[in-house]
């Protein structure tokens, strides 16, 4: 019986962490640049003492799901949108740096360049500083130019350029604050092949159609784990009500 409960128990604990997965996806399905998360399932060998005869499952990260969501105008001067394979690159609460193709930007009070969640976007030199302005422009390969207050309409300075990075998502991880490192705890060179859509920004790439099939397969296989339990359980009592007969 133990063997039965085992795979059983392992699958149920397994697919739970499945499907809080998939549920965050599908909560994130109309997120501005949200990379969906992927999983993969890796048998593993139970270790201890004696012979190695139990396996078992266990769900690994295996990144952020490279396709591309659906760029959507919208006109916004700070809005942006990453073109290709690429990531801007911001400072994450912990001062490191970080990755995301969450476009929507403002400038805060302190003239920083920040995403909607108020991390920072870094240029080549660090966090990017907008000086006073009455009007600005991001170009396609991330320079920030602004007009000053009482210059001509055809005077723009340029700032800053914002750094984009272009690693594969297989070398990603996303941490707990939904930002993207590198995997070996390295920083990802500025690339000049990576290109921005101003006054555009990315949707999300979770398929929420796709997350919900998935979520209604996961609670079934689910049930299925639970009831091969149940029936480990009634065979292992039928057992010893025979044992107690003999």
């Amino acid at each position: 019986m133990d063997r039965v409960v085992f795979v059983a128990a392992n699958a149920a604990k397994q697919l739970l962490r499945s499907q809080a997965v998939n549920s965050n996806n599908l909560a994130n399905a109309n997120t501005v640049g949200f990379q969906a998360d992927m999983k993969n399932f890796r048998a593993q060998m139970l270790r201890g003492p004696g012979f190695e005869s139990r396996a078992f499952t266990e769900i690994e990260s295996a990144g952020v799901s490279g396709k591309k969501g659906q760029i959507q105008t919208t006109g916004r001067m700070l809005d942006v949108a990453v073109s290709g394979q690429g990531w801007l690159a911001v400072q994450a609460p912990d001062g490191s740096e970080a990755y995301t193709r969450a476009g929507s930007l403002k400038v805060n009070i302190n003239g920083q360049l920040v995403t909607s969640a108020g991390h920072p976007v870094l240029g080549t030199g660090g966090p990017v500083v907008i000086p006073e302005y009455e009007d600005l422009e991001i170009g396609t390969d991330g320079t920030v130019s602004v007009r000053a207050i009482g210059q001509t309409p055809s005077t723009l300075t340029e700032v800053a350029r914002i750094k984009m990075v272009s690693p594969r998502p297989g070398d990603m991880l996303k941490g707990e604050d939904g930002l993207l490192r590198m995997r070996d705890g390295t920083t990802a060179p500025a690339s000049t092949d990576v290109t921005l859509v101003s006054g555009a920004l990315e949707n999300s790439n979770a398929n929420g159609m796709d997350a919900m099939v998935d979520m209604i397969a996961l609670a079934r296989q689910y049930e299925m784990s639970i009831k091969i339990m149940k029936t480990a359980k009634e065979m292992d009592e039928k057992a010893t009500q025979l044992m107690n007969m003999g």
